[in-house]
């Protein structure tokens, strides 16, 4: 029962550690911006080519639309042919 009256050692904190040894310092932030510009530019060149790749789609719509309208008009100009040969 002795044990229960025993008050556990609590730890002290040392002051023996500087605190400049323990921040990123320059070298953290310059890296870190570094990290950040190469970020940025990737998502400016994503989007580009994106949108690209976007515009492309479209003007391949765009012409297949014309080429059937242009076929159904060829079509429509034709006279009808007479299958009996008659």
């Amino acid at each position: 029962m002795l044990w229960f009256t025993v008050p556990t050692p609590s730890p002290v904190p040392s002051s023996g550690v500087d605190a400049d040894l323990v921040t990123p310092g320059v070298w953290g932030f310059a890296i870190t911006f570094a990290l950040v510009i190469a970020v940025v530019l990737l998502i400016i060149d994503m989007t580009r080519r994106i949108r690209r790749v976007n515009y492309r789609a479209q003007v391949r719509e765009q012409l297949a639309s014309e080429a059937l309208a242009a076929e159904a008009a060829a079509l429509a100009d034709e006279p009808p042919q007479n299958p009996a040969g008659g």
